[in-house]
């Protein structure tokens, strides 16, 4: 039985949770698989000459000068790309499982090294499960662009294909109609949610966590208010309830990440999915606009 997407819901997502007790390890070999950012640049300075002979009065240019420079717009910030979850475990929730991928660039494609999922026995659902999902050869993870504004990746993988989109030292799986069963195993588990570092790690950088969220939530007002200048009537109320679903349904993904209450890690990088795709949304009505004017 394979997993498939939650049909028409984006990045982020809710997903089923599951309850376990006892563990019972199992490896499984696949031996037979074959499967195969950069910083914002700062508009540079402007620099104005003044020519031999002009009056210099230094107390009131300087304000003329100011209003002279016209700001240009900063450039967006590229979102993170598979480079920032290189050679890194990742975990389920931030405790669970491990999923570690290496490659990726523009040379090399990306490949998960490892996946070890947790789950519950399918005779014994009050029982605990582990998955080692292991190959002859890394398993090839395709690109498949950025859809919703972040690098998307997909892997073949039997009885569990996975997806998943690329944050800053994350990696965001979509929710699933269905657990990922592996009979032969007698084990069922789910991939959907958050993989990322424990709250250990997190603890070492929890101002730039709590920056990045702040950056998110100013590019999502940014976007908000591009899209709204464009949007009427129902379509408004449309995009009100999104964002306010998309609160929601951070709040149920985030709530059993670890360490979520004291550092917030997982509420950062969804909030910075959602800035991405609104920022996706929002460029070409800004493009447009800006066409429009010239």
């Amino acid at each position: 039985m394979f997993s498939r997407p939650l049909p028409g819901v984006d990045f982020p997502f809710t997903t089923p949770r599951l309850k376990f007790t006892v563990m019972n390890r199992i490896l499984i070999l696949l031996a037979a698989l074959g499967l195969a950012g950069g910083l914002a640049l700062a508009p540079a300075a402007r620099a104005q000459l003044a020519l031999p002979g002009a009056a210099s009065d230094d107390s009131q240019a300087a304000p003329a000068k100011a209003a002279e420079v016209k700001k240009r717009p900063r450039p967006p910030k590229r979102p993170p790309g598979s480079a920032s979850i290189v050679d890194r475990s990742l975990r389920l929730n931030g405790s669970g499982g491990e999923l570690r991928v290496s490659g990726g660039g523009k040379d090399k494609p990306l490949r998960i090294e490892k996946l070890t999922l947790l789950g519950e026995v399918i005779s014994d659902p009050n029982q605990k499960c582990q998955i080692d999902i292991v190959a002859q050869t890394p398993i090839e993870a395709q690109s498949q662009g950025a859809p919703d504004g972040l690098e998307r990746y997909a892997a073949d993988i039997p009885a569990c294909p996975l997806t998943f989109d690329v944050l800053d030292g994350a990696a965001l799986v979509p929710g699933q109609t269905t657990a990922c069963v592996f009979q032969a195993a007698d084990c069922q588990a789910i991939p959907s949610g958050l993989w990322g570092p424990d709250a250990a790690t997190i603890e070492k950088d929890n101002k730039t966590v709590s920056k990045a969220r702040s950056g998110a939530e100013a590019s999502i007002a940014t976007s908000l208010r591009v899209l709204q200048k464009r949007d009427k009537g129902a379509d408004a109320a449309a995009l009100t309830r999104e964002q306010s679903d998309f609160a929601s349904q951070r709040d149920d993904v985030c709530r059993d990440y670890s360490g979520e209450s004291e550092y917030g890690f997982c509420a950062a990088r969804l909030t910075q999915a959602r800035a991405a795709l609104l920022r996706k949304r929002a460029e070409p009505v800004k493009r447009k606009a800006e066409d429009a004017d010239n």
